[in-house]
C-alpha cells in the first residue's frame, strides 16, 4: 500500500494562494526549494488537480533551459519532467511529460492507486487534496508555513466532516522564518 502525502507552502493564516491566485508571498529560499526538490525525488507518483497542473506545466518542462536557472532549478525541472504524474480534470483533454489524465471520480482512482505496490505519492492542489482529505486518504501532511498573513484566498485545508488526529513527526526552520511541520495521520 502506498503512502499519500499532501504538502505545500502556505501562509500563517492557512492559505496556499492569496486572493486572485496570488502566490507572490511564497518565493522559497534556496534551502526550502532544495527540500521540495528532495521530496520530489523521493516520490514515485504525483497527483495534480487542474489548476496546479497548469501552473507547474507552464514552467517546469523547460525550467532547466531558462538562462537564469540555478543548478537546483535545473535538477528540479529534470526530475519533474521524468517522474510519473496523474492529472485529475474534466475540463482539459491533453497532458504531456510522462503524465496520465483521469477524468472520472478522483477519490475512486486515488483509492485504487494507494492500494497498488509502489513508493510514496504526493498530491497537490487544494480542491483535489480536499477531496482526498475528506475521504480519509491522506497519510502525511507537510506544511511549509511562511510568516505572512494574506487574509483570504485558497485554503490549504478543506472543511471536514470528522476530526483527523495527527502525530507530529518533524519540525524544521528555514531562512526567512519559514517553519516546516510534518504530521502523520493517526488511524
Amino acid at each position: 500500500m502506498r503512502k499519500l502525502i499532501y504538502g505545500m507552502n502556505l501562509t500563517l493564516d492557512g492559505y496556499i494562494a492569496a486572493p486572485g491566485d496570488d502566490i507572490g508571498w511564497g518565493g522559497p529560499s534556496d534551502e526550502l526549494f532544495q527540500f521540495w526538490s528532495d521530496q520530489l525525488q523521493a516520490t514515485d507518483l504525483t497527483l495534480y488537480g487542474r489548476k496546479l497542473w497548469q501552473t507547474m506545466s507552464s514552467y517546469w518542462p523547460t525550467g532547466d533551459q531558462q538562462p537564469n536557472a540555478t543548478p537546483a532549478e535545473i535538477e528540479f525541472a529534470r526530475r519533474w519532467r521524468d517522474m510519473s504524474k496523474v492529472v485529475f480534470s474534466s475540463t482539459i483533454d491533453k497532458v504531456d511529460w510522462n503524465t496520465r489524465l483521469v477524468t472520472g471520480d478522483a477519490v475512486t482512482e486515488i483509492t485504487r492507486l494507494k492500494a497498488e505496490d509502489g513508493g510514496p505519492m504526493d498530491i497537490g492542489g487544494a480542491t483535489l487534496a480536499g477531496a482526498a482529505m475528506r475521504a480519509g486518504l491522506i497519510d502525511e501532511y507537510v506544511l511549509a508555513t511562511a510568516p505572512v498573513l494574506v487574509g483570504g484566498g485558497t485554503p490549504f485545508f478543506t472543511a471536514l466532516d470528522n476530526w483527523v488526529n495527527l502525530s507530529l513527526v518533524e519540525t524544521r526552520t528555514f531562512p526567512g522564518g519559514v517553519v516546516l511541520t510534518r504530521y502523520e495521520t493517526r488511524h
